[in-house]
């Protein structure tokens, strides 16, 4: 048996990796990515690799074995049918006759177009019989934190979320979360709304990103439609920044806002503050 997880070379798929990496051997782990290159340092550390693409569903049917947890990371290609993807993991999960699997999905608040491939794959999920985690991951500061150079050059956050609110976290904070479920016990069947402790505003973003760099930033807050067009004319692909930008609406109606406290209680300490993530970001 094994904990498997998919994606496990991207963002989050390396947070989970190495804090899994505290808590269980190594050659109990499973990585799933699609260029081994990139996992070379984890099979070093003995972590055991698999080859495996979302787009190729015949590259899973040998991936899981039976009474493996699996945490299935939500793909990133909006435009690849990620419902499609996500069921072909799921459906090679269910062959194999897994133990749990855990899946990252989207607040239940959430109504915004970016949850659709969520909710599909949340019911195609509950309808195979697997056992299962929904880890229902609010927002990331990273989101935000990890591209600060326009900010800084133009002094001004610009979204399209009003005085919405948002309780975000950080990667490693959602990851514990789900090392949690994958070495605990009793999660099975189980829905966690996971988000940070404290919830925010841009404007109040805009005044701790002023305080810590020393800079006078302001938040101007713009309508949606204007936000997509600044995304599209940013490089995004016009359907995505409509995507993106929908969220923006979401936060303005509270959708982000998530107050149950999972995310602490099944990392087992307070989550990451905002502040912590401009400060490691404004050093990086």
């Amino acid at each position: 048996m094994s904990i498997v997880v998919t994606g496990a070379t991207g963002h989050l798929g390396r947070h989970v990796l190495e804090q899994l990496l505290e808590k269980v051997p190594a050659d109990r782990i499973t990585a799933v990515v699609r260029d081994e290159a990139r996992a070379a340092d984890l099979a070093e550390r003995g972590v055991r690799l698999a080859v495996a693409d979302y787009n190729s569903p015949e590259t899973f049917g040998s991936v899981f074995s039976a009474g493996d947890k699996v945490l299935l990371i939500s793909g990133n290609e909006f435009d690849k049918g990620r419902v499609g993807q996500h069921k072909a993991v799921i459906a090679a999960a269910k062959a194999a006759g897994v133990a749990l699997l855990a899946y990252t999905s989207a607040p239940g608040s959430l109504t915004a177009a970016l949850a659709d491939d969520h909710r599909g794959t949340e019911e195609a999920l509950l309808a195979s019989g697997v056992p299962y985690v929904l880890l229902r991951n609010g927002w990331y500061h990273e989101n935000y934190t990890e591209n600060l150079a326009p900010v800084l050059e133009h002094g001004a956050v610009v979204q399209a979320a009003g005085e919405g609110r948002i309780s975000s976290a950080s990667r490693a904070d959602y990851a514990a979360a789900a090392v949690a479920v994958l070495t605990g016990e009793g999660h099975e069947n189980k829905t966690y709304e996971l988000g940070g402790d404290e919830a925010w505003s841009f404007a109040e973003y805009a005044a701790e990103l002023s305080r810590q760099t020393g800079k006078d930033i302001a938040y101007n807050p713009v309508p949606v439609e204007t936000y997509a067009g600044i995304l599209a004319g940013a490089g995004l692909p016009g359907p995505l920044a409509t995507i993106l930008a929908g969220v923006d609406s979401s936060i303005e109606k509270g959708e982000l806002v998530v107050s149950t406290g999972d995310l602490s209680r099944l990392a087992g300490r307070p989550t990451t503050p905002l502040a912590d993530a401009i400060a490691a970001a404004v050093k990086g």
